[in-house]
């Protein structure tokens, strides 16, 4: 299955790790409707890029949750699997300081074929990130492959860059480098062809 921005998330259910109370819970996407998501697939724990991804977002979480938003890790590994790797590799890089958010276990690779990001030669997921909106439907999705780590910097820019567009009720939108408290657009048979002179300038 591929799925497509502006397509409702495909639901599922799983067992996923609550670092913050150590305990093993069964999450489905549904269940998060109302609010905004980041579902964030990675290959597996104890690899190289992952935890530096991963510790990138918790050092974050503060942020996503100010902007309303819950973030699911995701990997083909099982929950016990997350839990030793929190426990070891992951608390030592945040100094001991507890993991904010659940780990998933895709274990079957079903739920990443779901969104499109398992490789079946290696029996991973890739890197696959999903903006989905209160309303279930997805809003990006973007997938590396397994050597690139992503920023949540700019996962976060362009959360508030959707957030800001529905706030607007579809009205306004978000034009490159687009940053909270920055320029946006409103769209206009009147301004096209003039976008020049209602985009924020390059030099700011």
């Amino acid at each position: 299955m591929s799925v497509k921005v502006n397509q409702v998330a495909p639901n599922f259910t799983t067992e996923a790790y609550f670092s913050v109370n150590d305990e093993v819970k069964k999450i489905t996407l549904s269940d998060y409707k109302g609010k905004w998501v980041i579902l964030f697939f990675y290959p597996a724990d104890f690899t190289f890029v992952c935890p530096t991804e991963l510790i990138d977002i918790a050092e974050n979480y503060d942020e996503f949750k100010n902007i309303s938003t819950e973030v699911i890790g995701i990997s083909i590994d099982t929950v016990y699997s997350h839990k030793v790797w929190v426990e070891t590799e992951l608390s030592k890089m945040l100094n001991n300081k507890s993991f904010p958010f659940p780990l998933a276990s895709d274990l079957s690779g079903k739920i990443g074929q779901l969104y499109g990001v398992y490789d079946e030669n290696t029996g991973l997921d890739m890197r696959g990130t999903f903006i989905i909106d209160p309303d279930g439907v997805i809003q990006s999705i973007e997938i590396n492959n397994a050597p690139v780590g992503r920023d949540s910097q700019e996962i976060i820019r362009k959360l508030k860059g959707f957030q800001y567009v529905r706030a607007s009720g579809g009205n306004e939108v978000c034009p490159a480098r687009w940053k909270p408290g920055k320029k946006s657009i409103k769209p206009s048979i009147k301004i096209a062809g003039k976008v020049y002179k209602e985009a924020p300038s390059w030099n700011e």
